[in-house]
């Protein structure tokens, strides 16, 4: 079996050792060189394209941001980020993934050899499921409005009765952007679990408020489930749909990984099952591994109807194929039908 080159960029020399050395580790994996700029990469990788680039965003002479928007304008290849855990660097890495990265790693500034050390597993996990990404679906698509979508006045009847929950993990983010994006000011209220560590989700959420009409907000302990907006899980919390009467709300709690993630789309997709069943949507998007079909079946089982992101738009079918095998899904739609089938379903069509 060919071995999966990577290549590591990162200006910190410590930082090129420790990951080089993690890596090399994995019989699977092969460390094929290492570059302490975007321009020194550019020319070790004329000589030997990497199957996956690990990449800091701050560095001399280019920075992560331009490197990746020119590699993925002239030969799409999966990107992990590899970034420093600041409110700046968050905001920095949500554009990275928007155009085009498909994982975050994240290293502190204090204590970063021993925390990479204790990070190994997640960073070999990072790369084995970059190499499995889909590089049609790694450039950043356009933005996508509703009008390509719907047809004048299809949008859904006003209620609060009804709740949409979608999962999400590797490639999530920017499919995550084209359907919230193409959804109007007036729709269902949203609950997403978008697998992502500590500190960028509140990043994430605020840069696609700035994008969508609805409202898009990190979740917070109580937050009410409302027509025109979206609450995503913050990241190392587990997010869950409660109801009291009519009303939906959410809970943030902390506890252990389930399904290996914190936040965990099964705990959310169990949760609407209770709470919600028929009166939700449950919609599993691109990502590694099959946290969430065994939920999506559970509302599913419940009368609620699901939908799962295609192979051919998934940056990684892992997720949804494991839901349709499971039987949990009513449909398979490409990325750019899930906004309409969600006003559609929604408005009892």
């Amino acid at each position: 079996m060919q071995r999966i080159r990577v290549m590591i960029v990162d200006d910190s020399a410590v930082v090129r050792q420790v990951l080089s050395a993690m890596l090399q580790e994995d019989p699977e994996i092969e460390v094929i060189g290492v570059a302490q700029d975007p321009l020194f990469a550019m020319e070790k990788m004329a000589r030997q394209w990497p199957d996956v680039i690990v990449l800091d965003v701050e560095m001399p002479r280019m920075d992560g941001i331009t490197f990746l928007k020119k590699i993925m304008t002239e030969k799409p290849t999966p990107v992990v980020i590899c970034s420093s855990l600041t409110e700046t660097g968050a905001e920095t890495t949500m554009q990275a993934l928007s155009a085009g990265a498909v994982h975050i790693v994240t290293k502190p500034r204090i204590g970063l050899k021993q925390y990479l050390h204790d990070a190994s597993n997640d960073l070999t996990a990072a790369v084995k499921a970059a190499a499995r990404a889909n590089p049609k679906r790694l450039a950043a698509s356009p933005r996508l409005t509703a009008d390509a979508i719907l047809e004048p006045g299809s949008a859904m009847a006003r209620t609060t009765e009804m709740v949409v929950a979608i999962g999400t993990s590797t490639g999530g983010t920017q499919a995550l952007e084209a359907v919230l994006t193409a959804l109007p000011e007036i729709c269902p209220g949203i609950v997403i679990v978008q697998h992502m560590p500590e500190k960028f989700t509140e990043a994430f959420a605020k840069r696609l408020d700035g994008l969508c009409r609805m409202e898009i907000k990190e979740a917070a302990n109580g937050d009410r489930v409302v027509q025109g907006r979206a609450l995503i899980a913050p990241g190392g919390r587990h997010m869950l749909l409660k109801r009291n009467g009519a009303q939906y709300h959410v809970e943030v709690v902390d506890g252990p990984l389930v399904s290996r993630h914190r936040p965990s789309v099964d705990v959310l997709f169990r949760s609407v099952s209770k709470f919600a069943g028929k009166n939700a949507l449950g919609i599993i998007m691109t990502g590694m591994g099959d946290d969430g079909a065994k939920g999506l079946k559970e509302m599913h089982d419940a009368g609620a109807r699901t939908i799962a992101q295609d192979e051919e738009t998934c940056v990684v079918y892992g997720m949804p194929k494991e839901a349709v095998k499971l039987g949990a899904v009513d449909r398979v739609l490409p990325l750019d039908w899930i906004p309409g089938a969600i006003l559609a379903t929604m408005s009892g069509k």
